[in-house]
């Protein structure tokens, strides 16, 4: 590793630990020459998913409209942000583990209303109706009589 103070490339690492729940190792550096002290960060580089739409388009999985879909489905509801992130990575590992490159947008809503149905019914709801495409009150309807078929 090169030293960021004098481009010297002899260093020693005086100290490593794992972040970000094991995925990502950083070790702190000495450099040999001049003595700087630098931190360098190691993980595993993931081929980026695509998500196949309904229409057949491609786009890449996106984190950050993964959390917009679930905070919508979670609004004024008790359910905390660190719950609704945890959903967010929880379903992004098991579709990194599922899928190599390209994963259907039906298998990213399955895994969401799963994920959901067990921590709120009404947030369920939410995201059911617009992922499942209710046309009228009826579907609406019959989908808030299975979950209390299911209690």
């Amino acid at each position: 590793m090169r030293c960021p103070k004098c481009a010297f490339q002899d260093d020693k690492v005086v100290d490593t630990r794992t972040v970000r729940n094991g995925e990502v190792i950083r070790r702190r550096r000495v450099c040999l020459k001049c003595a700087h002290r630098f931190t360098t960060y190691e993980e595993v580089i993931k081929a980026h998913l695509r998500v196949v739409k309904r229409d057949g388009r491609y786009e890449d999985l996106d984190r950050a409209k993964l959390l917009g879909g679930l905070l919508r489905a979670c609004e004024k509801r008790p359910i905390s942000a660190t719950q609704i992130e945890t959903i967010a990575s929880q379903i992004i590992n098991e579709l990194e583990v599922e899928f190599d490159r390209e994963v259907p947008s039906t298998e990213i809503g399955r895994k969401v209303m799963e994920q959901l149905e067990k921590l709120d019914e009404v947030a369920y709801i939410r995201f059911a109706s617009v992922y499942r495409r209710f046309k009228d009150v009826n579907q609406f309807l019959s989908e808030v009589e299975g979950l209390i078929g299911r209690e």
